[in-house]
């Protein structure tokens, strides 16, 4: 659909960080009435008299006609899709009091990422809890490589809309695809939820493995193998392999483990040089959300028995404190595997 024809829809954001802000930016370009929510009073100020977010975009100039507020049911309520970009650890809450106000036709985009400590459950899982009057066929997730900069920026981007409903991906596709942003679609869900999560903990691996110098053969060993792991967990909670060769498997990866603008891998590079991870992650506003997934991801594997040697050493880094040299050295003294299946020969 171009632009010329496209109609204008209410779309609600919900979490004025990064990649909510670009994606509202985004949105408000293409003719869309965008109304959006944060809990900071400070950025919701600062979006509806300056449109700028500095907290969390420094730099970037936004829509004049983005419209904020710090109320739920001013800026949910009468929207006819409302797009979810709130943390994952607080997806829960934020999704629990807005639920009322979402109407019984609105269409529910969900662009976190990530995988709930405390349930260990997909946003998918949580979302039928915290919001079950609203149908999975009226739900897609968002992913990809899509650095929120670049995103507002302008600059080309690829991202794909996982739904159970070929239907509710398309629509998607019709509000928010451009020549510049172009969305594709997949009715495999749990796969795109899957690769948009452990991707970042793969990018804090990669920031350490290049912040100790360990060579470009080791990074891509290191993505390879990742890749491989991830499938795994994805194919285990039901998703198509061959999503991850995509835009939210392979795709995000490569972007959130090699580019200068990943917190994720910034967190690597830091706890690489000696900084501990709590300290890096309390300098910082915007949300480093592989810190949070490693330990999901990792209780998660083993709840379901999956072989995730990679996420496993960034979660005991992580939270448990094991030295780097440790981790490295438990990976690559593991025995003898089969490439595709990770299974010991013989």
């Amino acid at each position: 659909m171009s632009q010329t024809t496209r109609s204008t829809t209410t779309i609600a954001v919900v979490g004025l960080g990064a990649w909510g802000t670009a994606l509202a930016a985004h949105a408000a370009r293409l003719g869309h009435v965008v109304r959006g929510w944060a809990h900071e009073r400070e950025v919701v100020d600062e979006i509806n008299t300056q449109h700028t977010n500095t907290p969390f975009l420094k730099d970037a100039e936004l829509p004049h006609t983005i419209r904020a507020s710090t109320d739920l049911a001013e800026i949910v309520g009468g929207a006819e899709v409302v797009l979810l970009v709130p943390p994952s650890k607080h997806f829960r809450a934020v999704t629990t009091k807005l639920a009322p106000f979402v109407g019984d036709e609105a269409l529910v985009i969900v662009a976190t990422k990530g995988i709930e400590e405390s349930s260990l459950e997909l946003m998918s899982q949580v979302l039928t809890e915290s919001m079950p009057n609203v149908s999975p066929d009226r739900v897609a997730f968002l992913s990809g490589p899509s650095f929120a900069r670049e995103v507002v920026q302008g600059l080309p981007t690829d991202v794909v809309a996982g739904s159970k409903s070929a239907i509710a991906a398309g629509r998607v596709q019709a509000l928010l695809h451009t020549p510049m942003f172009r969305v594709y679609s997949s009715v495999d869900p749990i796969g795109v939820q899957v690769g948009g999560s452990i991707k970042n903990v793969v990018a804090i691996a990669a920031g350490a493995c290049d912040a100790l110098g360990l060579g470009t053969n080791a990074r891509a060993a290191l993505l390879t193998r990742a890749l491989a792991e991830t499938t795994r967990l994805g194919v285990a909670l039901g998703g198509d392999p061959l999503t991850f060769l995509g835009l939210a498997g392979m795709g995000d990866l490569i972007l959130t483990a090699t580019g200068a603008l990943s917190r994720n891998r910034e967190l690597g590079q830091k706890v690489a040089e000696g900084v501990d991870p709590q300290i890096y992650l309390a300098s910082v506003r915007s949300v480093a959300e592989g810190y949070w997934t490693s330990a999901a991801a990792y209780a998660l594997a083993q709840k379901l028995d999956v072989d995730m040697p990679i996420t496993e050493q960034v979660y005991h880094v992580l939270h448990k404190g094991r030295p780097l040299p440790e981790a490295l050295q438990l990976l690559v003294t593991r025995g003898h595997k089969d490439e595709l299946t990770g299974i010991r020969p013989g």
